[in-house]
């Protein structure tokens, strides 16, 4: 009987261990970076809500808030940024990790294609975004409210006031505007950031020798935590910045329309507006967020795992 129990608490912890350890790397890793990302959507904001003026540098943006509002301000929204990675940084790591271990084991242990990986990353990344779009509005909203004009400003107190708020001012569906682009961009993030991960450490290790008996050395998660980083942020920007506009748009205040009617329509306007570049509107604090919070969950989950399966006693 304690045979058969104990056998149990092993199954389930091994079910466990990717959701867990994705989640933990991911919500530390969002802690870190989120500055930059604050500054990432002020960025991408900035053409929409500030079309003649100059688009400032991340780090120009970052200084005047500190100098304007105070440290705190660097970190507005870090609550719903922590929630965001909880749901949907634990789900699309986690299903990406389960989905690509089992496809490893119908392939009787042989490394899979690129193909099926980027396979397993889109279904993951879609399921996941699914799941954590309620939190992305909150996000996006809570770090971009005090870029609006005084007597536009949604002044939410916290994420649980932005859910609510928005459920109860806008109806439940506002909670996932956006979600066609966020879809687009969750497949892609994880297509840039797990799946060419998982090619980069077979690619770098074979250049580096790193036979990898005992997982991959530092030289190896490095270089593919540096890779991943950057097809990242270059498969998933023009969507991130059309999931920002589309969460962030209110309706003007003479016609009552809003900016955007859609995913197409938005796309539209920025090309005319501001060209084929604009979709690549602040890829510098972009990369600047996706390679350290790349890097940050892809080589600390290693060593997460390994205390998560100590604990566990899978070790």
């Amino acid at each position: 009987m304690a045979d058969s129990s104990k056998k149990s608490s092993s199954s389930i912890a091994k079910i466990a261990e990717p959701f867990i350890c994705g989640g933990s790397a991911a919500t530390m890793a969002s802690c870190v970076i989120h500055p930059i990302d604050l500054a990432k959507v002020r960025l991408q904001l900035h053409g929409q809500m500030h079309p003649t003026a100059p688009k400032p540098s991340f780090p120009a943006l970052l200084s005047e808030m500190v100098k304007k509002d105070g440290v705190g301000s660097i970190y507005k929204g870090i609550d719903a940024a922590i929630g965001r990675q909880m749901v949907y940084g634990t789900a699309r790591i986690g299903l990406h990790r389960a989905i690509s271990d089992r496809m490893l084991e119908w392939n009787e242990g042989k490394p899979i294609s690129f193909g099926l990986k980027a396979a397993s990353g889109m279904l993951s990344g879609s399921i996941a975004v699914c799941i954590g779009t309620p939190f992305d509005i909150a996000l996006v909203r809570l770090q971009a409210d005090s870029m609006s004009p005084v007597d536009q400003r949604r002044n939410y107190k916290h994420v649980g006031d932005a859910l609510v708020r928005t459920a109860k001012e806008e109806g439940f569906g506002a909670l996932y505007k956006g979600l066609f682009p966020n879809i687009l961009r969750g497949m892609s993030m994880n297509v840039g950031m797990m799946a060419c991960y998982d090619q980069a450490k077979e690619m770098v290790a074979k250049a580096t020798g790193d036979e990898m008996k005992n997982g991959p050395n530092i030289k190896t998660k490095l270089g593919s935590a540096l890779i991943a980083g950057f097809t990242a942020a270059a498969f998933s920007l023009p969507f991130d910045l059309i999931k920002s506009r589309l969460m962030n748009q209110t309706p003007d205040s003479v016609t009552k329309k809003l900016p955007y009617s859609g995913v197409l329509d938005c796309a539209k306007k920025i090309l005319m507006k501001e060209g084929p570049l604009g979709f690549w509107g602040g890829f510098t604090a972009y990369y600047g967020r996706c390679a350290p919070h790349s890097m940050i969950i892809l080589l600390s989950i290693e060593t997460i795992t390994s205390a998560y399966r100590n604990v566990t006693g899978q070790a």
